[in-house]
C-alpha cells in the first residue's frame, strides 16, 4: 500500500489594509446636517428679542394678527396674550424684529392705536379696516424686556425737534393734552399734560413748541387762553373778540412775542409763564413796585368787582383786589372796605422835592383834596370803578382800620347823594296816612261838585235876573218917554212939572245903576257865588 503524501505547500501572510475607506453615500446626510446647522443659526441670529407689554385691556388684540408699529413700519407682532394673576390686568408676549433691538429701552413706551374721534380731530381711522394695532415711541436708556403699556396714547409721539415750556394758571377750562398752541392764527405746538402743583393754588400745563417756532418764546413773551370768542363786560362796556375756529370747539393757547425783546433773548427750555385768561389782560404792562392801600366806602358797591381799574381822571393807576364786609356791632354802622393795589410807575411826577418820598408826595396830594369815588363806567352794564380826583372841600372822615393797610379817603357819589335824597322821601311819603288822605280827597271832591252843581243853578238864576233887568230897563224907557210927552202938556213952572222932572232923574239915575250891573255880571257871572273883587 502505497502512502499518499501531500505535496508540501508554501504559505505566506497577505497584507491586510486596515485603513477605512470613506462612502459617497455619507455625504447626503453630512450636507443635511450643515444645512440644518446654518437654518438654526440664521434663524436665532435673524430672530429678534421677545418682550412682554403689560396692558389694562386687551380689547382689539389678536394673537398672531395684532402687529407691532413704528412710523407705519412693522416691527414685531403679538405671539401670546394671558390674563395676570391680579385679575386687573393682561400681558402680551411679543416677538420683535432683529432691527428693533435698539428701540427697546426703560424709556420707550407702548400704546394701542384705536380709532378716535374728538374736538382735537380724528385719528387712527386705519385701524377700521386692518384692526388695533401697538405703536411705540423709542426713547434712550438701558435694555429692557418688561413693560406698561399707556391707557392714552402720548400727545407727542415721536421725538419732534423743539422745546417744552410751563405755563401757570388757577383754571384750564376745556384745554387738555392735544390743545394747540398758536401763533399768529398758525398752530405751532401743543399741550402734552398739566398737573396740580404741591401748594395747590394753581395748575402747571407743559407744552411743546416745534422748531423753528421755539425761537420766539422770549423773556416777555405773553401766553393767553385763545377761546374763540370772548365777550367780555367791564366798565368800558362789552367788547368781542374772536378766534380761530378749533379753538373755539376745543379751546386753545395764543402767545405773542413783545417787540422790546430781541433774537438774543431767548429763553432756556422748561421755562415758567403765566397764562393769562384773556388777550386783554395779556396786553397789561406788569409792574413789580406797588402800594396797598384800602378804601372805606359807605355805600353800595354793587357793580364793583375785583379787577375793577382805579383811574386818575381817566388814567388807570391800579386795580381792585379785594372787597369786603365789616359792620359794628355796637353801632350797627356798615362800612366796606375796598382793598387796592396803587402802581406808581404810572405816573410822571414833574417838578420833584428833594425832601419828599413817595407816601409824603400821596399825603400832600391828599391834603389838597384828593379823594376817592365809585363812579358808573357803563350805565349799559352797571359796572363800576374808582376814581381819583380832587375835592378841595371834602372832609376827612376816618374809620377804624385792622387791615394793616394806609387807609385812603373817599367821597360819596353825587349821583348816589340825589338817590339816597330821593330814597329818603320816598320814604316819608310812604309813611303817610295815604288811605285817611283819599277818603278825604274823596269827601272834598263830592262836596266841590255839590257845590259846583249849586254855581250852575245861581248863574241860570242870573242869567234869569239879568234878563228881567232888560225887560225892566225897556219899561223904564218907555216910562221915560211917556212922562216926556206928559211935561211938554204941563204948564211950565207949576208943581206937577218939577215933581216929574225929580222923578225923570231918579229913573235915569237907576236906569244907569241897573245898567252897570248888568254888565258887570255879564263879565263876572262868579260874583253872584263869591261876591265883587276888592280892587
Amino acid at each position: 500500500m502505497n502512502d499518499f503524501i501531500e505535496p508540501a505547500y508554501e504559505t505566506t501572510h497577505a497584507p491586510i489594509n486596515k485603513k477605512p475607506e470613506f462612502h459617497l453615500i455619507w455625504l447626503l446626510p453630512l450636507c443635511a446636517l450643515l444645512v440644518t446647522g446654518w437654518l438654526i443659526y440664521k434663524t436665532m441670529s435673524d430672530k429678534g428679542p421677545e418682550i412682554t407689554i403689560t396692558f389694562a385691556s386687551a380689547d382689539g388684540l389678536e394673537i398672531d394678527k395684532t402687529k407691532i408699529k413704528y412710523l407705519d413700519v412693522e416691527i414685531g407682532k403679538v405671539s401670546n396674550i394671558v390674563i395676570n394673576k391680579d385679575l386687573k390686568t393682561i400681558t402680551v408676549t411679543a416677538e420683535m424684529h432683529k432691527e428693533s433691538r435698539d428701540y427697546l429701552t426703560e424709556n420707550t413706551q407702548f400704546w394701542v392705536v384705536r380709532p378716535k374721534i374728538g374736538l382735537n380731530g380724528v385719528s387712527g381711522l386705519g385701524t377700521l379696516v386692518s384692526g388695533a394695532y401697538i405703536t411705540i415711541k423709542p426713547e434712550s436708556g438701558k435694555s429692557e424686556d418688561h413693560f406698561t403699556g399707556l391707557d392714552l396714547a402720548p400727545v407727542l409721539k415721536t421725538n419732534a425737534q423743539g422745546k417744552k415750556f410751563i405755563l401757570e394758571t388757577t383754571n384750564i377750562g376745556s384745554m387738555g393734552p392735544g390743545t394747540p398752541i398758536n401763533f399768529h392764527g398758525i398752530t405751532v405746538g401743543e399741550v402734552l399734560e398739566y398737573e396740580l402743583a404741591p401748594n395747590a393754588d394753581n395748575i402747571k400745563l407743559t407744552i411743546f413748541v416745534n422748531a423753528p417756532y421755539e425761537q420766539f418764546i422770549r423773556a416777555n413773551t405773553r401766553f393767553w387762553i385763545d377761546s374763540g370768542i370772548n365777550l367780555s363786560a367791564g366798565a368800558d362796556g362789552f367788547k368781542l373778540r374772536t378766534g380761530p375756529l378749533s379753538a373755539l370747539l376745543g379751546g386753545g393757547i395764543a402767545f405773542r412775542t413783545s417787540p422790546e425783546d430781541k433774537a438774543e433773548d431767548l429763553v432756556p427750555e422748561n421755562t415758567s409763564f403765566q397764562l393769562f385768561d384773556d388777550y386783554e389782560l395779556s396786553t397789561q404792562v406788569i409792574y413789580h413796585r406797588t402800594i396797598k392801600v384800602v378804601m372805606y366806602f359807605d355805600e353800595s358797591v354793587r357793580g364793583l368787582n375785583v379787577g375793577a381799574p382805579v383811574l386818575l381822571r381817566g388814567i388807570p393807576v391800579g386795580k381792585v383786589t379785594g372787597i369786603n364786609l365789616e359792620i359794628n356791632a355796637k353801632t350797627s354802622e356798615i362800612h366796606i372796605p375796598v382793598m387796592v393795589e396803587v402802581e406808581p410807575e404810572r405816573i410822571v411826577v414833574v417838578n420833584k422835592q428833594d425832601n419828599m418820598n413817595l407816601n409824603q408826595n400821596i399825603e400832600h396830594l391828599i391834603s389838597k383834596g384828593l379823594r376817592a369815588q365809585l363812579q358808573t363806567g357803563s350805565l349799559l352794564t352797571g359796572q363800576l370803578f374808582v376814581g381819583l380826583d380832587l375835592f378841595p372841600n371834602s372832609k376827612i372822615v376816618s374809620h377804624p382800620n385792622n387791615t394793616g393797610y394806609q387807609e385812603f379817603p373817599t367821597t360819596a357819589n353825587p349821583v348816589n347823594q340825589i338817590a339816597n335824597s330821593a330814597q329818603a322821601v320816598l320814604d316819608k311819603i310812604s309813611k303817610l296816612p295815604l288811605e285817611t288822605m283819599t277818603s278825604e280827597i274823596n269827601k272834598t271832591l263830592e262836596s266841590l261838585q255839590g257845590t259846583s252843581k249849586a254855581a250852575t243853578a245861581t248863574l241860570v238864576t242870573a242869567n234869569g235876573t239879568m234878563g228881567t233887568l232888560d225887560q225892566t230897563m225897556k219899561s223904564a224907557d218907555k216910562t221915560m218917554i211917556s212922562a216926556q210927552k206928559v211935561l211938554t202938556t204941563l204948564e211950565p213952572g207949576s208943581s206937577t212939572q218939577y215933581e216929574l222932572n225929580q222923578l225923570l232923574q231918579e229913573l235915569t239915575q237907576t236906569a244907569n245903576s241897573v245898567k252897570q250891573l248888568t254888565d258887570y255880571l255879564q263879565t263876572h257871572p262868579d260874583s253872584l257865588i263869591r261876591g265883587k273883587k276888592e280892587n
